[in-house]
């Protein structure tokens, strides 16, 4: 990502380039021999663009439920979300459709619906957006938000098969926690305190839930990037002397799904850096590796690169 793409977080979609294109085909060749496997029954996963949305989305939402995916194709930790929710896909086949939209080359569905940050999962019915997931949400999360959509929609949509009764009459997954539930809510309203508050008590109450972890240094993210001009900042990056402005630059990355470029760029300014600005680009890289899951492959590739840079 160049300086001149840097927007506020929410429109954060970094160039259109082939590489992004590639990976999306790629994913439906997949999910093409995915399905010859499986004798010839195709995945309900669909690859949606500018020019298919009305079709695929909007036409196929009049007579069912659609679960429009939005994220980054080539973004690490949005891909082990997009195979959480095909995993979903599979186990509901018939009851609704996921649409997959990568926002880097589609940015008018991402502009039409006002999305401020990837991925996101929206469910469409009859046309308009009934309701939203924001961010990456856990599995037990996710099932829960299902179950509360389906049986909101229950007239609507066709009746679960035996097989799906059966899934249902199997143990359920726990419900979200109450401070977790609280923070998204506070987040959803644009309360980062409320949110702030909501992790903390969750973590006084288990210090190791991950689920707090992650949304606190989410949080701060959001908190360090939401006052900056992104004009400034893009001058201030002419200056590579402005270790702040790579700090802040890195930051928005994240936000927007540049995990690698990112976490390079920290690794960049501890190798070129001594004394108290190095220290502090070190410390901030790993306040960012925070904001993922612990075995996610770009904090290894990272450590290593830190590793390399430092020693």
């Amino acid at each position: 990502m160049s300086p001149a793409d840097f927007t506020r977080p929410g429109s954060l979609y970094g160039a259109v380039d082939l590489g992004a294109r590639k990976q999306a085909l790629e994913a439906q060749a997949r999910r093409e021999s995915a399905a010859q496997e499986s004798g010839g029954v195709p995945a309900p996963v669909v690859d949606v663009d500018d020019a298919n949305f009305a079709t695929e989305v909007v036409e196929r939402s009049m007579n069912g439920l659609v679960l429009l995916e939005l994220t980054v194709t080539r973004a690490e930790q949005a891909k082990q979300y997009s195979l959480l929710l095909e995993k979903l896909a599979a186990e509901n086949a018939g009851r609704w459709i996921l649409a997959r939209v990568d926002v880097e080359i589609n940015q008018q569905i991402a502009q039409a619906l006002r999305v401020q940050n990837v991925p996101a999962l929206y469910a469409i019915f009859q046309g308009q957006p009934v309701a939203v997931v924001p961010g990456i949400a856990t599995e037990p999360q996710l099932r829960d938000w299902l179950s509360q959509l389906m049986e909101a929609l229950a007239q609507y949509l066709p009746p679960p098969t035996e097989e799906d009764q059966g899934k249902q009459e199997q143990p359920q997954e726990p419900s979200v926690d109450p401070d977790v539930l609280a923070a998204e809510q506070a987040v959803d309203a644009g309360d980062l305190d409320g949110a702030v508050a909501a992790y903390e008590r969750l973590l006084a109450r288990s210090p190791n839930n991950q689920d707090a972890k992650l949304g606190l240094a989410g949080l701060g993210l959001i908190r360090r990037t939401q006052d900056v001009d992104p004009a400034d900042l893009q001058s201030r990056l002419a200056d590579p002397a402005d270790i702040e402005a790579q700090l802040l630059a890195a930051d928005f990355e994240m936000l927007s799904g540049e995990v690698d470029r990112a976490f390079d760029r920290l690794v960049d300014v501890v190798r070129r850096t001594s004394g108290a600005e190095r220290d502090r680009a070190r410390v901030h890289l790993l306040g960012l590796f925070d904001t993922l899951p612990g075995d996610d492959p770009s904090i290894a590739r990272a450590r290593r690169n830190l590793a390399s840079a430092l020693f």
